[in-house]
């Protein structure tokens, strides 16, 4: 019988270091898309308001909010700061050739219109307006009316 074999731990290999970002795969650099029609989505919120844009799959072009151009406070719910928020997003996103847009509207904020004039004023042909704002069906029960 021969004798048993002696277990040792085994010897640390020697792996080579491969940094982290050389391990990545490599991203493909998207080229200049071009985009005829699109959808914008706003958000007016009462703190805020985001203003989207995708293309008709929903892959994000550009997107903008008014508390991104500076505005603080109480003065980034107002229907001025959506104005330029939407303003700075149309003049980011003038070289995808965006023309037909449609509108979807979520929120109760004050700047939900003032974003979809000023959309118009800009320059892009509305096609539809729709009103995405979820409204429960006897859902959750609502907090308490907050009473300053």
């Amino acid at each position: 019988m021969p004798a048993p074999e002696l277990i040792t731990p085994a010897q640390p290999t020697a792996v080579a270091a491969v940094p982290a970002a050389a391990a990545a795969k490599p991203r493909k650099k998207l080229g200049k898309k071009f985009v005829a029609a699109g959808r914008v989505y706003i958000q007016a919120t009462y703190n805020n308001t985001i203003v989207t844009i995708t293309d008709q799959t929903g892959a994000v072009i550009g997107w903008s909010s008014a508390g991104k151009m500076g505005f603080k406070g109480p003065k980034k719910s107002t229907p001025y700061a959506a104005t330029s928020t939407v303003r700075d997003l149309v003049e980011r996103v003038r070289d995808v050739g965006l023309k037909n847009v449609e509108v979807f509207v979520r929120g109760v904020g004050s700047g939900r219109e003032a974003a979809v004039r000023a959309l118009g004023a800009l320059g892009l042909n509305i096609t539809s307006i729709k009103d995405i704002t979820p409204i429960p069906h006897n859902g959750c029960r609502p907090p308490k009316v907050r009473r300053v």
